[in-house]
């Protein structure tokens, strides 16, 4: 009988990683080959990689590997850490450690299950945030943008808690109340902070409808969204007997005669000011519930649309109608003007705001019942004086010449998008390069006495102060102008800085002279592919499209945008379809299925789970299949190498199907459809069994079979950016190649052999047989076209000629047969 072999996943595994890494593999060579640069978005360094981790990254390293052996230079490197934020902090406060410390043995322990994948990082290009050679040039970006006018300081409404007399992070407000203090509510408070000012370039981000690069459509309209350029028109309101104006933006002047109400955001400058005397003290306390609240969760509760009469009353500029003015805060102060006009006939929040209130609801636009819901469209102009019988489009343009021509108001564009906050008042974090002196004012640090590096010893746990500011020694500096007593700036820098420009940084890791090497940077971008999640459209995603344009716009950059292809990963879910969590017990360690099935078994199983943008479920039954089949081409390989086709007609089989299965595979892989490639692959992994299972042994067998050979070669090569580990054993140990199989050519297909081939159906006549015909294969699968041929056959024609085909029985490239009646 003969001897079945095991692959042997933890021996041979840990052998060809600890190879790889000293041959250094997948360093970057070849300098004349096409440049291809891949990159996944950048890890946490929380100290453990999860399954999610394992699931960003498969996909795109198989994706790597197909094209380095494609004949692509790729640069591939490790996703590089974000290594500064909150968590370490937090870390060193619950753990007792510090924050450096904390990170980079995190960083350590993530390096080493890292190469327990198999990766094919060039592990030359490493990127840490936290390096001080890395946020040295961190600050120096800081620095370009205060150069021109885009990093600025101005008060932020920001989570405050009264006790610890400082700024939180939205993560350190928990129930409304300070996560170190759970008795005392957090308030919203205008506090000095740093900004870019990222609305400068907010037409520059808009995506247009047919843009040069490929991004997912859902993202870009994300971000348009989130950016929400509006144009319309600004129009004051006069407050009745009082000499205040209240400005508000509009995008349907055309509705004006419908506007029963005004409501102000409760930041609005006006809004205690116009409260009347019997009205103040319900508006002041209501303004105060109001900056407990966050603004997401305004958002939430917008649907419930409270809100205060202030007792005020403002005229409407055409009809000079007498109309309330509310505060409500459901209006926030970053869109517009943070205050609206209400026209409750045609605006579903205004509808419902209005019923809430009992306010009158008047209809100005031709088109469904206002008393019922608001109509929203568009239609011709009603109770709207001169302007009745116009339509909505001929309305706005003539509304908005009388408002301009009337000095009550003037056209308008508003956005949705607000300068970037990026000052934190947290010490694992860039420090911002920023000096105050009393003589000079505010003076950014010298580029040549960059970086300015974080103290060492800080109280991660301050009092009324950021944890910087307890570092007296290094606040207290010489002012770098005039030479005087001088103080550090104390805060740091957000993480998304951070990450908006570090792509940059991998081509030339090691550079000294600037942040990015701006030749080795011309000649790799933009990025190829960029892998990420989609949770970061709104985030990273967006700031790092910013930063670009600006790099692009200074002189740094030949491009404005840092990626040609945007590809999104899901999300790999419990083995009870949840997300994976401890409270919920359905968390799936990496390390454990790893040691149970090996590396390649988990990779296979990832990249076949399903299309890589949508993630599924972890089912371990499922993974012991994806292991048993790497088995069975370890076996198929070692027990039957030296397997003789003898038959030419197999021999042909095999190599047509081999040419079709590389044509699939490659055409799968650039449309990085890993699953149905891996499934084509499996296709032809049965073909071969199936030859070997219709073949009896022979003993001493020495002559070789070319097409079998070729076969279980291209087995490997497509296999090889899956199961790096396995088809590297085989390609150097079984079929005596040379090494490695990830430096060598990516099969190609010949056309001549992808030509289809031809196959005969019997055709029956009311159940007998009368006929045959011959169709290509990859039409004998048609009835209409079977069902045609079969009835044009003259051997069949005169058996049905003067009758009626009444049904047709049909079984796809094996019979057809026609019933007359």
């Amino acid at each position: 009988m003969q001897k079945i072999s095991t692959f042997e996943h933890g021996r041979i595994e840990k052998k060809w990683q600890a190879k790889w890494k000293k041959e250094k593999t997948y360093k970057v060579i070849n300098k004349e080959a096409k440049k291809y640069y891949l990159l996944v978005e950048l890890a946490y360094t929380s100290g453990d990689l999860h399954m999610g981790h394992w699931f960003a990254w498969t996909a795109p390293d198989a994706y790597a590997r197909f094209k380095r052996m494609s004949g692509n230079n790729v640069l591939f490197p490790v996703g590089g850490f974000d290594a500064f934020g909150l968590p370490a902090e937090n870390a060193a406060i619950r753990k007792g450690i510090h924050p450096k410390d904390w990170t980079y043995k995190n960083i350590k322990a993530m390096r080493s299950q890292f190469a327990t994948m198999g990766p094919s990082f060039d592990w030359d290009k490493e990127v840490i945030t936290s390096d001080l050679d890395y946020y040295r040039w961190t600050q120096w970006l800081f620095l370009k943008l205060y150069q021109e006018g885009l990093a600025y300081k101005d008060k932020v409404w920001s989570n405050w808690c009264g006790q610890c007399k400082t700024v939180l992070a939205n993560e350190h407000v928990i129930d409304g109340c300070c996560w170190r203090h759970p008795e005392t509510p957090v308030v919203q408070k205008q506090v000095p902070q740093w900004l870019f000012a990222i609305t400068k370039y907010a037409d520059r981000l808009i995506w247009p409808e047919k843009p040069e690069v490929d991004w997912p459509k859902e993202a870009r309209e994300a971000q348009n969204h989130w950016i929400g350029k509006s144009e319309g028109i600004e129009i004051k309101f006069r407050v009745e007997a009082n000499p205040s104006e209240i400005m508000v933006f509009t995008t349907r002047p055309d509705t004006i005669f419908g506007a029963m109400f005004l409501v102000l955001a409760p930041e609005h400058p006006l809004a205690l000011k116009l409260a009347k005397s019997q009205h103040k003290e319900e508006v002041k306390k209501y303004i105060e519930e109001s900056r407990k609240k966050l603004e997401r969760e305004r958002l939430e509760e917008a649907r419930q649309k409270t809100g205060v009469f202030t007792g005020a009353y403002a005229l409407n500029p055409l009809s000079q109608e007498r109309i309330p003015v509310f505060i409500a805060d459901f209006v926030l102060t970053g869109y517009g003007t943070g205050a609206i006009m209400g026209v409750p006939g045609h605006d579903k929040r205004d509808w419902e705001f209005a019923k809430t209130n009992n306010l009158p609801i008047r209809q100005v636009i031709t088109g469904g019942d206002v008393e019922k819901s608001a109509y929203e469209e568009e239609g011709r102009l009603v109770n709207s004086e001169d302007f009745n019988g116009l339509t909505s489009e001929e309305a706005r343009e003539k509304i908005s010449k009388y408002i301009e021509g009337n000095q009550l108001g003037r056209r308008s564009t508003q956005y949705h998008l607000r300068d970037w906050t990026i000052s934190r008042q947290r010490y694992w974090g860039a420090p911002i390069p920023i000096i105050y002196c009393d003589n000079c004012g505010t003076v950014p640090v010298p580029e040549k006495d960059l970086p300015v590096p974080l103290p060492e010893k800080v109280d991660y746990t301050p009092t009324g102060k950021p944890p910087l500011a307890t570092a007296e020694g290094w606040v207290k500096v010489k002012c770098p102008k005039c030479g005087r007593d001088a103080k550090r700036d104390t805060e740091t820098m957000d993480t998304y800085v951070d990450s908006s420009w570090y792509f940059l940084r991998y081509p030339a890791p090691d550079y000294k002279e600037g942040p990015f090497d701006t030749k080795t940077v011309g000649k790799w971008f933009p990025l190829e592919v960029y892998f990420g999640g989609p949770e970061h459209i709104l985030g990273h995603t967006l700031y790092a499209r910013f930063i670009t344009k600006v790099l692009n716009e200074l002189g740094y950059l030949p491009f404005d945008e840092f990626a040609r292809v945007r590809r999104h990963h899901g999300v790999i879910l419990g083995p009870d379809g949840a997300r994976m969590s401890k409270s919920r017990g359905n968390v799936v360690n990496p390390d454990e299925e790893v040691r149970k099935f090996g590396a390649d078994a988990v990779r296979l199983y990832i990249a076949f789970l399903g299309p890589h943008e949508k993630g599924g479920a972890w089912n371990r039954e499922a993974v012991e299949g994806t292991r048993r089949f790497l088995n069975r081409v370890w076996v198929l390989v070692n027990d039957h190498k030296d397997f003789v086709l003898e038959d030419k007609k197999d021999a042909r089989e095999i190599l047509t199907f081999q040419h079709k299965t590389v044509q699939r595979v490659t055409q799968d892989l650039e449309k990085m459809q890993f699953n149905t490639a891996i499934a084509r692959i499996m296709e032809f992994v049965n073909l071969l069994y199936d030859k070997v299972a219709t073949k009896p042994p022979k003993a001493k067998r020495k002559i070789r079979c070319a097409e079998w050979d070729e076969a279980l070669k291209t087995l490997c090569l497509l296999l090889a950016p899956f199961t790096p580990h396995l088809t590297e054993e085989i390609w150097v140990n079984v079929l005596r190649q040379k090494f490695s199989v990830h430096r060598a050519a990516w099969p190609t297909y010949r056309e001549e052999l992808l030509k289809t081939e031809e196959v005969t159906i019997p055709v029956q006549v009311d159940g007998r047989l009368r006929g045959q015909i011959t169709v290509a294969s990859d039409l004998s699968s048609s009835q209409d076209e079977v069902e045609r041929r079969a009835q044009a056959d003259k051997n069949v024609s005169k058996w049905i000629s003067g009758k009626k085909v009444k049904k047709v029985f049909f079984a796809p490239g094996r019979l057809i047969n026609l019933v007359t009646s």
